[in-house]
């Protein structure tokens, strides 16, 4: 009997480690190649490990709350066969297949064969298993067409089964091939943050709570982005009445027909990107002593989770979408979050992040940066408030509907003048919005 040892995958060119959060697998248990032996969470969002191989799991080199780097072994697989293994093309048995391709793809993968050119999957930040990658390099399939191959595993993961229908239906010329995906950035790991040297007092009736996972990488991230950037606020009060009064207009009829809400968020999103495209220099990353200037405009979108903490899911692209787009970008991306559906890739990549502090009634708010990014934009509550009203006939009092927007940016490589130029440029778009337009 040979033993393999099964190592933690990358999941993303900037995951590097992940947290054990549970073993789906006892020491013993037969599993089966592609089968689920684990659970772990990154910084990003949760993910099965599935096994590359079939065996029986003999021992379990790391437990629950375990940090895990990214290669580390953290199970031994005995399978049939003589020596040591280490992750290789995976045998598999399947059951009846449903078509003779189907039989052959498995043909090709129990027997090892490798005819086919190999193809790099290295750029991907999606996870896939070393079986799935065989099969898709035996059957000369790009990265372009598995990344277009809707998962059914957890998080979006394609299994097995995935991608041999995949190579089914292509051979009955059901597929098309996908086009090719932008260019993904990733951001360096941020510096280790030091631990508070004088220790709390309890006093007797204080209870102790444990903070969550993710609770502690939030409050690592936020304390390591106070060290390393320079934080500089501006704040701009908008007048965003004929926002208000287009949305309550075109609302309900886009509810109906669209069947999901509509809300402020892709309108300001809308507005951020165009002034990204203006103001490019805001659009940048921090590296050392060099700055990097973004291609690609993402924006994270600070989404609430049920338990209290936050995450940044990424709208790709996002000055490419038209305000239907944008809309239907926000509300995919609110919900999966909701429902802990994202994926690896859904929180990466992005080049500003905006946060609506105005959720539960904040008029202004002094966000922090999420490094390596440059500035970070916070959408204070809309208030009817009085204002003076200019026309052509003189000044009058009237009820408008205002907003504050607070900009934070890095004062090491964004001076005042940039920053408040920006946050201007976000309020001189969404004061100028085109009430007549349709959606």
């Amino acid at each position: 009997m040979a033993k393999f040892e099964l190592k933690l995958p990358k999941m993303g060119e900037s995951v590097a480690e992940a947290t054990i959060t549970s073993w789906l697998k006892n020491v013993g248990d037969t599993i089966e190649a592609d089968e689920a032996i684990l659970e772990i969470a990154t910084d990003k969002v949760d993910s099965e490990v599935p096994s590359e191989v079939d065996g029986t799991l003999v021992e379990v080199l790391f437990q629950v709350d375990d940090v895990v780097q990214v290669g580390q072994t953290i199970a031994i697989i005995e399978i049939d066969g003589d020596g040591a293994s280490t992750p290789a093309p995976a045998t598999t048995e399947t059951a009846a297949p449903v078509a003779s391709t189907v039989e052959a793809a498995n043909a090709q993968v129990e027997k090892g064969i490798e005819t086919a050119a190999p193809v790099d999957y290295s750029g991907s930040d999606s996870f896939y298993s070393p079986l799935v990658k065989n099969i898709a390099k035996e059957e000369n399939i790009s990265l372009q067409e598995l990344e277009s191959i809707n998962g059914t595993g957890s998080n979006g993961r394609v299994t097995k089964n995935d991608i041999l229908s995949y190579v089914a239906d292509k051979k009955a010329g059901k597929t098309t091939t996908a086009a090719a995906p932008q260019t993904k950035t990733t951001a360096p790991a941020s510096a280790p943050v030091q631990k508070p040297a004088a220790p709390v007092s309890v006093n007797g009736g204080d209870e102790i709570i444990e903070m969550t996972r993710m609770g502690k990488l939030i409050s690592h991230h936020m304390i390591a982005s106070v060290q390393t950037s320079a934080h500089v606020q501006s704040f701009i009060e908008c007048d965003v009445t004929n926002i208000w009064n287009w949305r309550k207009k075109h609302k309900d009829a886009f509810a109906k027909r669209e069947g999901e809400n509509l809300t402020f968020t892709p309108i300001f999103m809308e507005a951020v990107a165009k002034a990204l495209k203006e103001f490019p220099m805001m659009n940048i990353a921090v590296d050392g002593d060099n700055i990097i200037k973004r291609k690609n405009i993402n924006l994270g979108m600070a989404a609430a989770l049920p338990d209290g903490n936050l995450i940044v899911p990424v709208i790709k692209n996002a000055d490419q979408l038209n305000l239907m787009g944008m809309a239907k970008a926000v509300n995919d991306l609110a919900r999966r979050s909701r429902d802990g559906k994202l994926k690896p890739d859904d929180t990466q990549g992005g080049t500003y992040t905006v946060t609506n502090v105005g959720t539960f009634g904040s008029v202004l708010g002094t966000p922090i940066i999420n490094q390596p990014q440059v500035g970070i934009l916070a959408l204070g509550a809309i208030r009817k408030v009085p204002a003076v009203v200019e026309t052509p006939q003189g000044d009058f009092i009237g009820i408008r509907m205002k907003m504050f927007l607070s900009h934070s940016y890095d004062h090491r490589v964004v001076n005042g003048a940039l920053g408040g130029q920006f946050v201007q440029r976000v309020a001189q778009l969404l004061e100028g919005f085109d009430d007549k337009r349709e959606i």
